[in-house]
């Protein structure tokens, strides 16, 4: 399973809110939301969130074996 935790993490360090994202970048709400479930996002969503936060993909998610 893919997990933000990540994601949520990065966003704390580099003191950057959800708001922020929404409202100056255009991030949709959706997509944090199904982030927050660690449902599916594209791969465009994970490339624009690396450009907008200026960091790795490994800084928004990582995959867990499932057991």
């Amino acid at each position: 399973m893919i997990s933000y935790e990540p994601f949520w993490k990065t966003l704390k360090e580099k003191h950057i809110s959800q708001y922020k994202l929404i409202k100056k970048f255009g991030v949709s709400a959706g997509q944090l939301s199904r982030m927050r479930a660690n449902e599916y996002i594209s791969t465009h969503t994970i490339d624009e969130l690396c450009k907008i936060i200026d960091c790795r993909v490994e800084d928004i998610m990582v995959y867990i074996k499932d057991e």
